[in-house]
């Protein structure tokens, strides 16, 4: 089973609000996940992002491959460390 970590869209047209779920990546976007780690607002200003740390490290321990923009909000919330540059 290939395991993910990314986001499902929640909230109304033109107001979404992203939940930070690990999934089988063969799943829906929004259909059933494995468990909720944290929840993204990209309307508030700053964005909004809440990410349970121990559950992220947890998940990733075992091998679950976040999606690009989920590796983004770890490295700014400092869960991971951002790829170096050259």
């Amino acid at each position: 089973m290939a395991v993910k970590m990314r986001l499902t869209r929640l909230g109304d047209k033109k107001a979404p609000f992203y939940r930070i779920v690990v999934t089988d990546s063969r799943k829906a976007r929004d259909g059933g996940y494995i468990e909720k780690v944290g929840h993204y607002n990209p309307l508030t200003n700053p964005a909004e992002v809440v990410i349970d740390e121990e559950k992220a490290k947890k998940w990733i321990a075992c091998g679950v491959q976040p999606t690009d923009t989920v590796r983004t909000l770890l490295v700014q919330k400092g869960i991971i460390e951002g790829k170096k540059s050259k």
